[in-house]
């Protein structure tokens, strides 16, 4: 689902009077065009650092930082062609292992909380993350949980060809199918959706009290349950769209989607304080591969992650 293109200037003048020729005509859809390539090549370098990050979760498990027997499953021959195992330093997999561990502790102490009933969760930009597996194939088996994963379609799209492709992953989502062009699986405990965060509703200033009206809900997001307790997860996900955007993704699932009724929980990783040695060589590092982390001047700190929530 692309999200929604802004278009160019020049496109809006055509048919203004004999001042917009042919050739203006042209000159527009060619700008228009570079524009929505430049998007588009934006997009694939963000979708893949899921590639980066499944290759250190893979050094984090040779290492033995982690025990994660799906690791490997997910990564493409192109990403251990770039980044080759043997030369990924310890403080990469030392890195994994506190983002990997801190989440999974969360997750687990929010699915073993008392209660009656399934619970809920969602992980926003999932891409090729293990969690749902590790969790599933645990022993003794936790109480019952529904997963959903929403990322871009071509991310979708590879993680379902990868699980169609392996028996052992196949066997830990009991009656699934996929829609018909590979963006989507579905199954009573686990759900994979093709949903582009940008393109979500936007709640209105004033929401619920300006509107008794159910939310609209994307077509790709029908599965979520709005009455279960719902866990909400951004792993270094919201941190790459523009602030406005992350917003409103945040409001939408906060405020749109779930009734207040419903309990939610909110987990958000993503870096701080870009400021201090660490972060200014993170951040030139990521600026040399063209990768802004978009919200990190806004959110640059805890003190405003924790406004962030309120």
């Amino acid at each position: 689902m692309a999200a929604p293109r802004i278009p160019h200037l020049s496109t809006l003048r055509r048919g203004q009077g004999s001042t917009a020729g042919r050739g203006r005509g042209s000159l527009g859809n060619s700008a228009t065009a570079s524009n929505e390539d430049d998007d588009a090549t934006k997009d694939r370098i963000i979708q893949q650092t899921d590639q980066d990050a499944s290759v250190s979760r893979l050094s984090a498990v040779e290492i033995g930082y982690l025990d994660d027997p799906f690791a490997k499953i997910f990564i493409t021959k192109e990403a251990q062609r770039r980044f080759p195992i043997i030369n990924r330093e310890l403080t990469e997999a030392g890195g994994t292992y506190v983002r990997t561990t801190t989440i999974d502790r969360l997750t687990l102490n929010f699915l073993n909380q008392p209660a009656a009933g399934p619970r809920q969760i969602i992980s926003l930009g999932a891409g090729s993350d293990t969690r749902y597996f590790r969790l599933r194939n645990r022993q003794p088996p936790l109480p019952s949980f529904v997963y959903h994963e929403l990322d871009f379609p071509s991310n979708t799209a590879q993680k379902i060809a990868a699980i169609i492709r392996s028996s052992r992953l196949r066997d830990l989502i009991p009656s699934f199918t996929t829609s018909s062009d590979g963006t989507a699986l579905d199954s009573p405990a686990y759900h994979i959706s093709p949903v582009d965060l940008r393109s979500l509703p936007q709640p209105s200033p004033n929401f619920p009290e300006t509107s008794s009206a159910p939310p609209s809900r994307p077509e790709a997001l029908y599965a979520i349950d709005t009455t279960l307790p719902t866990l909400l997860i951004s792993e270094c996900c919201l941190i790459y769209l523009p602030p406005k955007a992350a917003d409103n993704a945040a409001k939408y699932f906060s405020q749109l989607l779930f009734p207040r009724p419903t309990p939610l929980a909110l987990i958000v990783y993503e870096p701080v304080y870009p400021d201090d040695p660490f972060g200014k060589v993170m951040v030139s590092n990521l600026a040399a591969r063209g990768i802004v982390l978009q919200t990190l001047k806004k959110y640059g700190n805890l003190e405003a992650q924790r406004e962030r929530m309120r």
